[in-house]
């Protein structure tokens, strides 16, 4: 009978022991802190995203003037010839154009972008966050340190 007993006693010390444990080994997550930024308010504040999208609309109008060079020039010419020429040469360098602002675009994009993810990394790790995440993908919770990190984007 006080072997029984013993064990019984044996088992549940050992239970409580074990969730006494595991309660102090959960307890240790609560310094994890969330951070949420809005990255379109980012972006929109953004003085490199405002010169790239002016530098790009100018380009776009240079391309424009281009078309319409063209046009004027094979409206005045009548030899089928020449106008087949002309289409061709003006074909390729309005191809020419858009692969070049394409290609200047989508590096300069990349670079702001990582530029942006930069800072707000380097502003979490200052404030002491764990985690950042979009803010238009969280339904709850979380500081919103939007405003730190916009005062630190050019």
């Amino acid at each position: 009978m006080y072997k029984k007993a013993g064990i019984t006693l044996a088992i549940i010390s050992a239970m409580v022991i074990g969730f006494s444990l595991n309660n102090i080994a959960i307890s240790d997550t609560t310094d994890f802190r969330v951070a949420v930024v809005d990255i379109k308010e980012l972006v929109s504040k953004s003085q490199e995203i405002k010169k790239l999208k002016t530098d790009q609309e100018n380009k776009i109008n240079q391309m424009q003037q281009t078309v319409e060079k063209a046009r004027t020039e094979i409206a005045k010419e009548t030899d089928p010839a020449k106008i087949a020429a002309l289409e061709e040469k003006y074909r390729k360098e309005v191809n020419a154009q858009k692969l070049t602002l394409d290609s200047e675009y989508n590096s300069k994009l990349t670079k702001i972008d990582n530029n942006i993810k930069t800072i707000v990394i380097e502003k979490a790790r200052s404030m002491n966050y764990n985690l950042v995440l979009p803010k238009n993908f969280v339904l709850y919770g979380g500081d919103d340190i939007t405003a730190e990190v916009a005062k630190s984007i050019k």
